[in-house]
């Protein structure tokens, strides 16, 4: 079975042969798996940029992804400053390179220092880059054309409203606003939502099979933002441009991405007409709930704990996790499986090789 079939079976709660898997690697990460696999050196971006996905496809993912948006920026360290630490991304959000260690080695990764619109008196100057380059779009276009016809292509259009804008303004300010200025987060919300509505668009237009939407407006076991404000900013421009996106293509899937707890708001994802909640964090919502309750009109895509499972678990814990998933979430169709963000440099490479074969040599009618 083609990876594509695989997907699209799944989305349309149809039990394919095993569970769909997707993948994605910090750079770090990427570079082990890379070398153990005897794949040659390429530099990796989790958000794409000359991805040649040879090692998504190399451990058998059935879903490539690639991204155009304000998120591509947490990777863009081809603008670093001569300190080789800072940059200014193109919306003017200034970031800092910052490096950690692990038992496996040293990684990086990237904080914002700077916030372009933290005085309110710049909001109405502002202008955001132009989301009509035909240049932003030439990765996703090759992607399509090489890969369209056996995988599950994605375009990745995340912090498509709230994390851009508090980007823009900072984070403690923009949640300060909704309360007291609610007026002026009308107008920087719709900063970024004009700009990943185009995105969004094109892309559809190119001919990805799903696009990836969302905000991270979860925290561990309750919401970052109240539900009421993420009906008043959120549910409305998202519902306008899912509505857009599927007129475009009424076969087209849609995604929603948020970390953490978002359980008041599923039943108004499911209303607006997302498809497939990401990534479905284990400590923060029950993955087997959420499918019993939701499942029939829902399906999801993660829910292997990247908290303790994959970095501190044993090998056998993983591929009980993942059996356990399978049986919950993936009977029946429903799941795309896959940990629940990008693959971290303290990963054991055990543990991963654990989660890949679990995945790949378990089929569905197999489970008992």
């Amino acid at each position: 079975m083609k990876p594509r079939e695989r997907v699209w079976l799944a989305l349309n709660h149809q039990q394919p042969d095993r569970c769909p898997l997707q993948l994605s690697f910090t750079p770090e990460f990427a570079a082990r798996v890379r070398e153990v696999l005897g794949l040659p050196p390429e530099s990796h971006n989790p958000h794409g940029g000359g991805n040649t996905y040879a090692l998504e496809r190399a451990v058998g993912c059935d879903l490539l992804l690639t991204s155009v948006g304000w998120a591509n920026s947490y990777y863009a360290v081809e603008r670093l400053s001569r300190d080789g630490v800072t940059y200014v991304d193109e919306w003017g959000v200034g970031w800092k390179v910052v490096e950690y260690e692990t038992r496996f080695g040293r990684g990086r990764y990237t904080e914002i220092i700077r916030h372009p619109l933290a005085e309110e008196k710049l909001l109405d100057s502002y202008r955001p880059p132009d989301p009509e380059r035909p240049e932003l779009y030439a990765e996703a276009r090759k992607t399509v054309e090489r890969f369209g016809d056996e995988y599950w292509v994605v375009g990745v259009v995340v912090t498509t409203i709230f994390e851009t804008a508090w980007a823009l303004r900072g984070l403690e300010r923009t949640l300060l606003d909704m309360v007291v200025n609610p007026e002026l987060v009308e107008k920087l919300f719709d900063i970024p939502f004009y700009y990943h509505s185009a995105v969004a668009k094109r892309l559809v237009e190119i001919g990805v099979d799903m696009i990836w939407l969302g905000d991270d407006v979860g925290a561990q076991d309750r919401m970052l933002i109240s539900p009421s404000h993420w009906r008043r900013f959120l549910k409305p421009r998202m519902a306008r441009l899912i509505a857009d996106l599927k007129r475009l293509n009424p076969q087209l899937k849609i995604a929603y991405h948020s970390d953490g707890n978002i359980y008041p708001i599923i039943p108004d994802l499911i209303e607006i007409g997302v498809d497939v909640l990401n990534p479905v964090q284990p400590p923060s919502m029950d993955p087997a709930r959420l499918k019993k309750e939701f499942g029939e009109r829902l399906c999801f895509w993660g829910t292997v704990d990247l908290q303790y499972t994959l970095p501190f678990g044993s090998p056998e814990e993983v591929r009980n996790e993942v059996l356990e998933r399978l049986r919950t979430v993936g009977r029946g169709g429903g799941l795309i499986i896959s940990p629940t963000h990008n693959l971290q440099l303290d990963v054991p490479l055990e543990n991963f090789q654990a989660l890949v074969e679990t995945v790949l040599h378990t089929p569905y009618s197999q489970l008992d």
